[in-house]
């Protein structure tokens, strides 16, 4: 499977993450990717920056960066879930600075709720216009439907990530494996597209997308389906 973009890293702007941006970016490279995103955690998590740091992408020169490096550069965001009609924790005016938004769970940040809490979540933070990327739908902490969620963000126009870091034996997600099954059958079911993200919190782990890989090839899941492949595809993929 190719794989050629890994766009859920953090720096140290996560208050819990241990690298610069230009080192996720020379690690991004070692490890061959073609195109590497920063997506900080958003001002929710405890630790994290504040809401002027997303605010202030806007004044940031993505190719200064990545084409000292030959690495096309991205700066997005994961956002925080914090209810169940889907509100995040940054405004319009940081959305509108930021290529791209992952949408997550996390329970520093919400309680997990119901089944139907936690589906009609991760559904309503769909129709957030930069949300582009659900990150581990699959966490066993917040339980889901996932046949609704992989037909919602078929029509979203959303990916599904699976995620390096929940699959890693002995992680923080223990259990995200064997829920990565189901969450796959539903996306071959409705033709919704996934990708891999490694959610390094440090530049050993840019590009680390080899349980994610196993987890996809478990599910004879088809490769057309994962975006990693093609940098002009996930470029496109958010500009739509």
């Amino acid at each position: 499977m190719k794989d050629l973009l890994d766009v859920h890293t953090h720096t140290l702007a996560s208050g819990h993450a241990y690298n610069t941006i230009r080192e996720m970016i020379a690690a991004g490279k070692k490890n061959g990717m073609q195109l590497v995103g920063i997506a900080d955690h958003a001002p929710a998590m405890p630790g994290s920056t504040h809401r002027f740091y997303f605010e202030n992408l806007r004044i940031f020169d993505r190719k200064a960066y990545g084409d000292e490096a030959g690495v096309e550069l991205l700066m997005g965001v994961e956002l925080n879930i914090l209810n169940t009609t889907g509100k995040v924790d940054l405004g319009e005016k940081a959305l509108r600075s930021v290529d791209y938004a992952i949408a997550s769970l996390h329970d520093p940040c919400i309680n997990p709720g119901s089944v139907l809490d936690n589906t009609t979540a991760i559904m309503s933070a769909m129709f957030i216009p930069q949300v582009k990327i659900i990150g581990h739908p699959d966490n066993p902490t917040f339980p889901v439907d996932f046949d609704q969620i992989a037909k919602a963000a078929k029509e979203r126009h959303v990916l599904l990530e699976c995620n390096n870091s929940s699959y890693r034996p002995g992680g923080s997600r223990e259990g995200s494996r064997e829920l990565a099954k189901k969450m796959l059958q539903a996306c071959k079911k409705y033709g919704t597209h996934v990708i891999m993200g490694s959610d390094a919190h440090i530049d050993l782990d840019v590009g680390n997308h080899l349980n994610s890989q196993q987890v996809l090839a478990a599910a004879d899941f088809p490769e057309e389906l994962v975006i990693n492949g093609s940098p002009e595809a996930f470029k496109e993929w958010i500009r739509e």
